[in-house]
């Protein structure tokens, strides 16, 4: 893979601490979880560190560290998923967090440890899908998104997206079956055929490809609860940069509005309508041309093509985690019903493709 993300002269050094934090047993993991703070937080008294489990996330675990009871100073302690360096290029993460930090678009990232990270805990409230419709927080999102669109990360190289590579990737790590009777029956009743997945990559490289979306860096997974909104400052930060790196604008906006829907409990009819996309992306356009230099003049044409390009990627957005849950349905031991959710995504691809098809770019 073609490695565009160019990490800023003078950005700090991310030190990599040998140590390996055992998740599945409460003590190992405090075990782990101290030892990496004696390097980060030498003056903590082991005794006094509580440690906070964040249940959100369905790749990683991640705790909080903390001493006292303010929680002032909070290390965020992220321990990778089982088999997730299948899904996600740990160093292009690296990278990404290390270019974002030096543009001041994410937390400070304290280490690397054998199977995981840690970071800055960012003051806020994790966002859910009532919040993201919300015209003065969506200006907010807009805008942050623009401002990481923007950032020239790539030392002179025009980068491509490795969108298509990455799913053909996905696509040959998904299961033909599972050894559960029942889970196997879901699985060829309900998930469509290799074949036809095969087709739907092979048309949709060529359509979306050819759309005219500019590869920027991209955040790649702005779900809601990647979203920390602090209402007293009035900004929004955007954490877990997995899946971050060179995409299609268009793909980074439509998996976006497709994180309206939620994800333990998906329902699309949340997905924003016409005129919140309008909005939101006249919002987005003003915001991006600034930050380009560009001036904020922006035209009912140009909202109406970023919608037409938005809402066609928002189908490889489905397609790609489609992929991606039908991966950890086999390797995951989080709970969670990755089967039911790549089905979830898979039915919403084809039932947007005829409606976001027959869109047409203004002559």
């Amino acid at each position: 893979m073609a490695n565009y993300i160019h990490v800023p002269p003078g950005s700090p050094e991310v030190p990599k601490l040998n140590v390996t934090v055992q998740d599945q047993e409460e003590q190992r993991c405090r075990e782990g979880a101290l030892s990496l703070l004696q390097h980060l937080r030498p003056h903590w008294d082991p005794q006094e560190v509580t440690l906070q489990l964040f249940t959100d996330g369905i790749t990683n675990k991640l705790i909080g560290c903390y001493v006292g009871n303010t929680m002032e100073d909070v290390v965020l302690v992220r321990i990778y998923g089982n088999k997730t360096e299948l899904l996600v290029d740990r160093d292009e993460e690296v990278k990404s967090f290390r270019v974002l930090q030096a543009h001041g678009c994410a937390p400070q990232l304290y280490c690397t440890f054998n199977n995981g990270l840690c970071y800055e805990f960012i003051q806020g409230e994790a966002l859910d899908p009532k919040h993201v419709c919300n015209p003065a927080i969506f200006r907010l999102i807009a805008r942050q998104l623009a401002k990481i669109h923007a950032i020239h990360a790539h030392n002179g190289w025009i980068p491509k997206s490795n969108l298509w590579l990455k799913m053909g990737k996905y696509f040959s790590l998904i299961p033909t079956g599972f050894a559960d009777e029942d889970i196997n029956k879901r699985f060829l009743s309900d998930i469509p055929s290799s074949q036809i997945l095969k087709e739907e990559m092979t048309w949709m490289k060529e359509i979306l490809s050819n759309l005219g979306s500019p590869v920027v860096l991209c955040h790649n997974d702005l779900l809601c609860k990647n979203i920390i909104y602090n209402e007293k400052q009035g900004d929004v930060q955007f954490i877990d940069y997995e899946y971050s790196g060179y995409n299609y604008l268009a793909y980074d906006i439509g998996n976006h509005f497709n994180e309206f829907a939620g994800v333990s409990d998906v329902d699309y009819s949340l997905y924003p309508d016409r005129e919140l996309q309008d909005q939101w992306l006249r919002s987005y356009l003003e915001a991006y041309k600034e930050y380009k230099g560009f001036g904020t003049e922006v035209t009912e044409k140009e909202v109406e093509i970023l919608f037409i390009q938005v809402n066609q990627f928002a189908l490889a957005s489905h397609f790609f985690w489609g992929l991606w849950a039908l991966i950890q349905a086999k390797y995951s031991t989080i709970e969670f019903d990755f089967l039911g959710y790549a089905i979830v995504r898979f039915n919403q691809y084809f039932k947007m493709k005829p409606e976001v098809t027959a869109l047409k770019v203004p002559e």
